[in-house]
């Protein structure tokens, strides 16, 4: 099962141009919204100041504006009929016409005016709105209508990476590991330790993990033959956790901590805190795990 079949639809809110493609990304589109042109080049250091601002305050307009990023090293045609002297500048193009501009890197309230001097007031935009909408929805147990709300997003903004790391979370919490991990190989090598792909990194071990125990029944049978036995106890508690029970799975774990802290190299405590990123920061079951441990490590 899956709730989507393929990545999301390309239709990005930021990309490159060239002076053959300028008719179409910039003249065209801009018949539809504002659309804003970055000139650059790779030696200009304001430039690299600039991109991350503009390209923020741009996605935080939620489709209201597009922005276009032109190399001017290798198309400099543009610039030059535009009268271009410096870099990094920017112009918004409307209705097929060069409109405003600013030149320079600016903090990020001022390309956010400037943006709202073109579209309106931006708000939360619907980037933001959808993805608090999909929150609500995952945790009241509507897994497939959150994922539409994900993948509308991705639609909007392919590299949302709290987006990306919340439908990989929501794969894994219906079994499908290989949707999962498609979700989390779309997301940039460097960007491994944001806390949404962190978490659902952490949920699909857990799965992966859960897959070899054996029956829930059997291992309960087993630690109460034997509750000095600290493998089965260690891994019902990832049975546990596979199936949703996470209080019960911190309990266990626990449990071991008591009885010997340095069992398989302090292992119990290493879970534990595995479950804790696995559910998020925020998570019900997280802080009442939290609390169970810190009663047991400092006591």
């Amino acid at each position: 099962m899956s709730f989507i079949d393929s990545a999301p639809a390309d239709a990005p809110l930021v990309k490159d141009t060239t002076t053959a493609g300028f008719r179409d990304d910039v003249i065209a589109e801009s018949m539809k919204q504002p659309v804003l042109v970055d000139f650059w080049a790779p030696w200009c250091g304001p430039c690299k100041q600039l991109t991350p601002v503009i390209e923020k305050a741009v996605k935080a307009a939620g489709g209201k504006v597009k922005l276009v990023k032109m190399n001017i090293d290798d198309h400099p045609q543009i610039a030059g009929q535009l009268g271009i002297q410096s870099i990094p500048a920017v112009i918004a193009f409307q209705r097929g016409q060069p409109v405003d501009g600013f030149m320079g890197a600016q903090p990020e309230r001022e390309i956010t005016g400037f943006i709202e001097r073109l579209v309106g007031p931006i708000g939360p935009g619907p980037v933001v709105e959808m993805m608090a909408e999909a929150k609500t929805l995952a945790e009241a147990g509507d897994a497939a209508g959150a994922a539409e709300l994900y993948a509308a997003v991705l639609t909007q903004d392919a590299a949302n990476l709290d987006a990306l790391g919340a439908m990989a979370k929501l794969h894994v919490d219906i079994g499908d590991v290989e949707g999962a991990e498609r979700f989390l190989a779309m997301a940039p090598a460097d960007k491994s330790d944001h806390p949404a792909l962190a978490g659902a990194r952490a949920a699909l071990e857990l799965a992966k993990q859960a897959e070899s125990l054996g029956d829930l029944a059997e291992l309960e049978a087993k630690v109460a033959t034997n509750p000095a036995d600290h493998q089965a106890r260690f891994d019902l508690a990832l049975a546990l956790a596979a199936r949703g029970d996470g209080d019960r799975a911190s309990d266990e774990l626990v449990e071991i901590i008591k009885r010997d802290r340095t069992w398989n190299d302090d292992g119990a405590r290493k879970q534990l805190l595995q479950f804790f990123d696995a559910w998020g920061p925020m998570n019900p079951m997280t802080t009442a795990g939290r609390r169970k441990l810190s009663a047991v490590l400092f006591r």
